[in-house]
């Protein structure tokens, strides 16, 4: 791990030469000289004195350096059927078109635009766009209700939204007009305007202040890139399952810029001319960084797929899909392989592609569990690589670092910390945990360029959300401890860590040993109120398909299994199987909700939540086997 080491203490001991370095390998218009201030309240903000445009360090400057007629962008959508290539010059001219259509409805540098669209090359030629003129987007995923989507206008406050007339899902069209129209209308904030994309799967009626994408596109005159400062706002991201005020992180333009590129090198091993995939949405962060911005700052081709992993149409479609486009690189959240798993337990569909292509396999967005790892490692020739962020940081806080110095997979770790991300495990106390002892993770400031900068309009919330806690760490809520060698394992979410009879255990731990039986796809372990010992877990399973057992005898088995591999200690004794966990679109199981509902507390469904049916199930589930004090729950 000697290469590893180095850059790494570089980029902590001397965090403003290491990030200099970085920073002079993006097209600058006017380089930054301070490198690092700091803020009143002690954060860090980067290169503040430098100007630049991401869309022309994404786009222009590939053109010019020869690079025009590669592919920028695949798109393919097997719920329509259609597939589409657009190269750099194309994008760009796009691009260009389609940002003069957007000044032409009085979008200037600062504004903000709302981005209400499905998984189309349009969805990335509109953020571009936005990035172009120096305005601001804030992109919000497809399909979000009324209400939410009215509260995130009323935030972000636009000038202008970007919408589309539908998005297609695997059994139905959803049209997207109506909830535009019906969040405009609960909004106090009203938009000058709503560009619409018409798709041909279903076709809306324009009304007042409407206007046609492929008209205004046509009609606009090429718009050149606004400089911007390395410090002013690219996008608002809304965090998933906030609530009341929406909590929109908010990211800078140089910083971003220069830690992705950065990643794309060093942790995911990519160079210009390669093929990227990243089965996620252009609404949640992943999307924004390694969707759009990434691939496109380093010259690859990205990869846009409108589908899902199963049923579209069926258990092979990403193997489809990396063949099929050559791609190096995939990357993709562990639920989206449990969901393979179910369908295809022994991976048939495998040997149906040629996946020599393929070197490497990246998952995020929630503990990669044992079992997927192991599920995966046995069928794949190319390391499978678990890593750790979020949306707050917007790049890998820990990783197995590729393209520096690839290190040996241990399962259930994210490996190390990516250069620039001083991380520790502090006790409730704040003092450093022990190898092996379970706390807070937490970074240490100065957090490295391409972190949130704030949250939109609550500079105090940021504050006091992220740093008020433990002072000069950043908390990242999530719970772990680092081994002997280094290697961090992040265990869940601290609010997953239970206390049962004074012992605190981690249902990520449980998780691990339910998950590793044979007949399981996917399990939640939640911890519920006891009057007795606090709190006791309770596991919810889902069964692979063709399992033809007795679900009373595998619920004892499981329980034993728990017995077995933790201790009598661990009080696990009551499993439930279920149809489905109830998720959000970006795959994380809703476990919180799903202990509030246990305890018999009054509970929203999250605007978040991919399928209302899911929870459903849970809670009938729950009631029927009286589990908690579920039967007084009321869902509003």
């Amino acid at each position: 791990m000697q290469r590893y080491q180095d850059e790494f203490r570089r980029s902590i001991d001397d965090p403003e030469a290491f990030w200099a370095e970085q920073a002079a390998r993006l097209p600058w218009f006017t380089p930054p000289r301070t490198i690092l201030r700091y803020d009143d309240q002690g954060h860090a903000r980067w290169y503040e004195d430098g100007e630049l445009n991401l869309c022309h360090a994404a786009l222009d400057h590939h053109v010019e350096q020869g690079r025009g007629e590669q592919a920028a962008v695949h798109w393919d959508s097997p719920v329509t059927g259609h597939k589409r290539t657009l190269t750099y010059r194309q994008l760009q001219d796009r691009v260009a078109r389609f940002a003069g259509a957007l000044r032409g409805q009085g979008v200037a540098y600062g504004d903000r635009v709302v981005i209400y669209m499905p998984m189309v090359p349009e969805a990335l030629i509109a953020m571009l766009a936005c990035a172009r003129l120096g305005a601001v987007h804030s992109v919000v995923f497809g399909g979000f209700a009324p209400h939410e989507l009215a509260v995130r206008i009323e935030d972000a406050e636009p000038r202008v939204i970007v919408t589309a007339s539908c998005g297609v899902e695997i059994e139905r069209v959803v049209p997207y007009k109506p909830i535009v129209d019906e969040a405009l209308a609960r909004s106090a904030h009203k938009p000058a305007a709503c560009v619409l994309l018409q798709r041909d799967s279903h076709v809306a009626e324009l009304g007042e202040g409407d206007h046609d994408w492929e008209t205004l596109e046509a009609a606009a005159e090429p718009t050149e890139c606004v400089p911007v400062k390395a410090t002013d706002p690219l996008y608002i991201l809304y965090t998933s399952g906030t609530t009341g005020r929406p909590k929109g992180v908010v990211r800078d333009t140089g910083g971003y810029g220069v830690a992705l590129h950065y990643s794309m090198e060093r942790v995911y091993d990519m160079a210009p001319g390669e093929v990227f995939f990243s089965a996620s949405d252009v609404g949640w962060v992943v999307g924004h960084s390694y969707i759009v911005y990434a691939p496109l700052l380093r010259g690859c081709t990205t990869l846009v797929y409108e589908g899902k992993p199963v049923r579209t149409p069926d258990a092979g479609a990403f193997w489809r899909l990396i063949a099929e486009y050559r791609v190096k690189s995939f990357f993709t959240a562990p639920t989206a392989f449990r969901a393979i798993k179910k369908e295809d337990p022994e991976g048939k569909w495998l040997a149906h592609h040629d996946l020599s292509c393929l070197e490497s396999l990246f998952l995020a967005g929630e503990r990669l569990d044992p079992p997927t790892f192991y599920w995966l490692q046995e069928r794949l020739d190319v390391p499978v690589i678990d890593h750790w962020w979020q949306t707050e940081t917007g790049w890998p806080v820990a990783a197995n670092l590729l393209g520096l110095e690839p290190m040996p997979v241990k399962a259930g770790s994210a490996t190390v910390p990516v250069p620039g991300f001083n991380v520790q495990v502090l006790d409730h106390e704040g003092r450093r945990a022990m190898a092996q002892e379970q706390g807070a993770v937490v970074i240490k400031e100065p957090m490295p360029p391409g972190c949130l900068t704030g949250i939109w309009r609550d500079a105090g919330r940021f504050h006091s959300a992220y740093m008020a806690a433990f002072p000069g760490y950043y908390l990242t809520g999530d719970g772990g401890y680092v081994d002997e060698d280094g290697y961090l394992f992040i265990m869940g979410r601290t609010d997953d860590v239970i206390n049962v009879a004074g012992h605190r255990l981690s249902t990520g731990e449980m998780e691990e040993v339910v998950g590793g039986h044979p007949a399981v796809a996917e399990c939640a372990v939640i911890g519920i109120q006891d009057a007795l010992k606090g709190q006791v877990p309770v596991g919810l399973v889902i069964l692979k398909d063709g399992f033809t057992g007795d679900t009373a005898s595998l619920e004892a088995e499981l329980v034993e299994r728990v017995r077995e591999w933790i201790g009598p200690i661990a009080c696990f004794r009551q499993v439930l199987v279920v149809d489905r966990l109830p998720k959000t679109r970006s795959g994380k199981i809703l476990r919180k909700l799903l202990r509030n509902i246990a305890d018999g507390q009054a509970c929203g469904v999250p605007s978040t939540i991919d399928d209302p049916a899911g929870l459903e199930s849970v809670v009938d589930a729950m009631r029927q086997h009286d589990v908690g004090d579920s039967a007084r729950a009321r869902m509003e």
